[in-house]
């Protein structure tokens, strides 16, 4: 049974731990705090997930993902997490985050910045361009369930939507395509990290967030992306 370390226990790593029980993992989770705190959450999530300390997480995880976003001074459990693959799920938000030089003048993305923080991993952008929240307006019922589950699909249905990985490990978007195969998502290479911006806020694909879009449609949209000037 794979196991995975998600280090962020807020609403998009603890929604991601419950798609991704569904879908037959087991799930380790960390916050910044200590596992005792997350004892409402592990029973609401059930006999699959058990929580531990960040370097415990990473340890027990065949793959991990950061539920988090990015700092300069991030604490990660980088020895933990050396030859994994890491999702990191996190977005360039300069209303939230600041800015970073880096990434606004187009020198690096905020995934390439994580990928340095973890030299020894096999970082990959994942879920970043899907909600962890319920729809807004919501319109039908279905619309309370958060997008990971409201737009995920059997493969082969004909309304089944995509979702980007971008990596500089093959080995990483091979995992991520396998892992968003589970979860009831194609996969669309967006690879590497260098082009993840192509996926970021702001971007043609990313004006399809909230419904999702279809693999052909994504694909083009990444293709439309022109990198913003600042």
């Amino acid at each position: 049974m794979t196991t995975i370390g998600i280090l962020g226990a807020g609403q998009a790593g603890a929604t991601l731990a419950r798609a991704s029980i569904a879908a037959g993992y087991n799930v380790v989770i960390a916050n910044s705090r200590t596992p005792e705190t997350l004892r409402d959450l592990v029973d609401r999530l059930g006999p699959r997930a058990r929580a531990a300390y960040a370097v415990d997480a990473a340890a027990a995880a065949d793959f991990a993902v950061t539920a988090f976003p990015y700092t300069p001074d991030d604490r990660l459990p980088v020895e933990a997490l050396a030859g994994k693959v890491v999702l990191d799920i996190n977005n360039y938000m300069v209303w939230r985050d600041g800015n970073y030089p880096d990434v606004d003048s187009g020198l690096k993305t905020i995934h390439e910045l994580r990928q340095e923080q973890l030299p020894a991993s096999k970082v990959a952008k994942a879920f970043t361009h899907i909600q962890f929240h319920e729809r807004s307006p919501i319109r039908v019922p279905s619309d309370a369930l958060p997008a990971v589950f409201r737009l995920a699909r059997p493969a082969g249905a004909p309304d089944r939507k995509a979702l980007v990985v971008s990596s500089d490990h093959p080995e990483a978007v091979e995992l991520v395509t396998r892992f968003y195969d589970d979860l009831g998502f194609d996969a669309v290479d967006n690879s590497p990290l260098s082009e993840s911006w192509r996926s970021a806020p702001g971007t043609p694909m990313w004006r399809h967030h909230v419904d999702g879009q279809s693999r052909e449609e994504l694909i083009s949209n990444l293709q439309r992306a022109q990198r913003p000037v600042r």
